[in-house]
């Protein structure tokens, strides 16, 4: 498995290289040109600018790696700040050791260094604005293919019966047949491939069974939640531990901000947000501003009868928002939505591109998904259901 922080630092490695190398062609084209097509002239530039390029070389890679190049704007913005930093400061000490006391002169050494540096500017500005974007976010996407599949789990709590309830009345928690449905839900998950990481059980949280509050993974990025619900607040923890052995780039909600990852919807760059009782305003400002530079849009959406946004809709492989429409009090905000005809049916992990995880309590729902050409896998859920759980609330799935 190729870790995220190496899958960065390579596709980095490649963008600040293929940038400083088509930087290079223009820069000696330009000259060659410019000099009657004399081969000298190339080499001579080459060499006056070669600085430069180490410089930008530098800049590019910590920009890719941060990363900074999710965008075109950013890139743009990026771009600019590497091409005048690099040029101006290797074009500059070239100038200085061949012509020692004439940056002294700075009106007259600026002019002269801009215009030295003018066609390495432009240059660099518009490859790191589009061929740097391009080999970037491909060779990230070709690296993530070959990362294994993860899925974060946590074993019940033996105290799990004192688990949270607040939209259902409470009923008996069989925590035997919890175990047995939990082993379940992982086999299924292993049998779809997925590696399973086990955050570290705690006895002292009745609800730590619920991974997917405490972490939202984007891409190589896991950001670290802050719980809704004050007896939740210790849970995130471990779940950073578990995921700083990945490799992952940690961020966190801080307070005053609440969040729960069961509030996050995740459809290709969109991310929408439930604005329930267990998710504030400030937790989604901090998510928006968090997601930005990654290239997300955010999205609010208002929670009714439902604990988070993931008790009332999910999504399909196809990017189709399924959900239970009563427990929502307004569907527009998804561009293709599809009623579901059970609550419980509303929920499913996208295990591949063809298949999913449902709760066996919705049969109706499964047969619906069938009939839309996708694989279907049930299981048992009914002992996290009584405390408001659901397949989505046991995993995160790191793709």
């Amino acid at each position: 498995m190729i870790r995220p922080v190496l899958q960065r630092a390579l596709a980095a490695l490649a963008t600040s290289a293929a940038v400083t190398f088509a930087v290079l062609v223009a820069n000696d084209i330009a000259y060659f040109i410019a000099q009657k097509m004399l081969l000298e002239v190339v080499a001579r530039a080459t060499v006056f600018y070669a600085p430069a390029l180490g410089f930008l070389f530098v800049l590019i890679w910590v920009a890719a790696f941060l990363p900074l190049m999710s965008t075109r704007w950013l890139a743009l913005a990026s771009g600019v700040v590497a091409a005048v930093v690099s040029g101006l400061l290797g074009v500059g000490l070239q100038v200085q050791a061949q012509s020692p006391g004439y940056l002294a002169f700075w009106s007259e050494a600026i002019a002269g260094l801009v215009d030295l540096c003018l066609i390495f500017f432009v240059a660099a500005v518009i490859a790191t604005a589009t061929l740097g974007v391009w080999v970037n976010t491909s060779l990230r996407k070709i690296l993530s293919r070959r990362r294994a599949k993860i899925a974060l789990v946590r074993a019940p709590a033996s105290t799990l019966s004192q688990g949270l309830v607040t939209h259902i009345t409470r009923r008996r928690v069989n925590l035997d047949k919890a175990d047995e449905q939990w082993d379940s839900y992982v086999d299924a998950l292993q049998e779809c491939g997925w590696r399973i990481v086990e955050v570290t059980p705690n006895d002292n949280l009745p609800d730590s069974v619920f991974v997917e509050d405490t972490v939202v993974v984007l891409g190589d990025t896991a950001i670290i939640t802050s719980p809704g619900a004050d007896e939740r607040r210790e849970e995130t923890a471990d779940t950073e531990v578990a995921v700083r052995t990945l490799g992952l780039r940690i961020a966190h909600i801080h307070e005053p901000g609440r969040l729960d990852g069961g509030d996050v919807l995740v459809v290709g760059d969109m991310i929408y947000v439930g604005r329930s009782t267990r998710s504030n305003d400030e937790g989604l400002r901090q998510l928006r501003a968090l997601t930005r530079s990654l290239g997300f849009t955010v999205v609010a959406v208002p929670v009714g009868k439902a604990l988070h946004l993931k008790s009332a809709v999910s999504a399909l492989p196809d990017g189709t928002i399924i959900g239970f429409a009563q427990a929502l009090p307004d569907t527009s905000v998804f561009s293709r939505f599809l009623a579901v005809p059970e609550a419980l049916g509303a929920t499913v992990v996208i295990v591949d591109h063809h298949s999913v995880l449902i709760s066996a309590s919705a049969p109706k729902t499964a047969d619906l998904l069938r009939s839309l050409g996708y694989r279907v896998i049930a299981v048992e859920m009914t002992e996290f259901e009584k405390l408001e759980g659901s397949v989505t609330c046991l995993s995160v799935l790191i793709r």
